[in-house]
């Protein structure tokens, strides 16, 4: 099979940790032809299909450094591929959103696309667990700074986050004390022009914040617990976090065999659920991540369960 990867730039992959890379390698070790393009490269010109140009056809070296190699570059309509995964990496701003649109052409044109694109406009990151309370903490979603105080002076230990944030960019905690809370609101809501989310802090945090991935609606039966280090509240390997390898509790499968078969209807081949406690905090759909260092500490092998699931997603297109 062809799979066209929309990818980031190939030469920044850090091939240690990248979940597109692990993919991609299990794919050629299956024998599948890799190629790859950025999102910038999509065009689409009347009487003609969305397009990606100068894409290139790569094979994998086994080196750490120089990863890959090219063999061929070209323009490539994407409907001529077998699949085609968008693993462009947040933040979900215009481009991305403008890029999904392409994709959908791409679809109609007879493309096969995972993450389906309406599917990443219709899953917000942040927004995307209101579908879900009965499985989150106390939230809320305003751009009023008087329903933040109000919700604060309620739950006395909250956080704040910006709606387009990643890698735990923009978080803030304010505990009873509400100390800088006005100061913070500002800075997030920027004079009451943008929309934050608020939840209840979860003392479970010390703990981990777990990614849950979720493959064709089934769970990985191992997670990645992202603890905070030292003083710091977040959990995100970005922000310096340590990532454990643990076995899903009761919960976690609760949680993930509940929302896994309703978000893999609609086309979300793979899912990242974050979850805090007994709490899911986010439902991650752009390209998800931590493969790797699951597969490093637990020996279950993600990227082959993914493989497993785009061929069986593909075969069952073509009965």
């Amino acid at each position: 099979m062809k799979l066209l990867f929309v990818a980031d730039p190939l030469e920044g992959f850090k091939t240690y940790k990248d979940s597109t890379f692990a993919m991609m390698r299990e794919a050629a070790r299956r024998g599948h032809r890799i190629v790859a393009c950025e999102t910038r490269q999509l065009v689409w010109l009347r009487g003609g299909r969305v397009t990606a140009r100068a894409a290139r056809e790569i094979e994998l070296t086994g080196d750490a450094h120089d990863w890959f190699r090219v063999v061929a570059t070209g323009d490539l309509a994407l409907a001529e591929c077998d699949a085609v995964l968008m693993r462009k990496d947040p933040p979900f701003d215009s481009e991305f959103f403008y890029a999904t649109h392409l994709l959908s052409q791409a679809e109609r044109e007879g493309a096969r696309v995972f993450n389906r694109p309406a599917s990443l406009r219709e899953h917000p990151e942040k927004l995307a667990i209101l579908e879900f309370p009965q499985f989150i903490a106390p939230t809320l979603v305003t751009r009023d700074p008087a329903e933040i105080r109000a919700f604060h002076a309620e739950q006395q230990d909250i956080i704040l986050k910006p709606l387009d944030g990643m890698g735990g960019m923009g978080i803030f905690r304010v505990k009873a004390d509400g100390l800088n809370l006005g100061s913070i609101v500002e800075t997030l809501n920027k004079d009451g022009t943008q929309t934050v989310m608020v939840q209840r802090f979860i003392p479970a945090i010390a703990e981990g914040d777990k990614r849950i991935l979720v493959i064709g609606g089934k769970p990985v039966p191992w997670c990645l617990a992202r603890i905070p280090q030292g003083s710091e509240v977040r959990g995100n390997l970005a922000a310096g976090g340590k990532g454990v390898a643990r076995e899903l509790t009761a919960r976690d499968r609760e949680i993930a065999e509940a929302l896994g078969p309703v978000l893999a209807a609609r086309g979300l081949l793979l899912v990242g659920l974050d979850v805090i406690g007994d709490n899911v905090t986010e439902i991650n759909v752009t390209s998800p991540t931590c493969f790797q260092e699951i597969t490093d500490q637990s020996g279950f092998d993600v990227a082959a369960m993914f493989v497993d699931a785009l061929e069986a997603a593909l075969q069952g297109a073509r009965s």
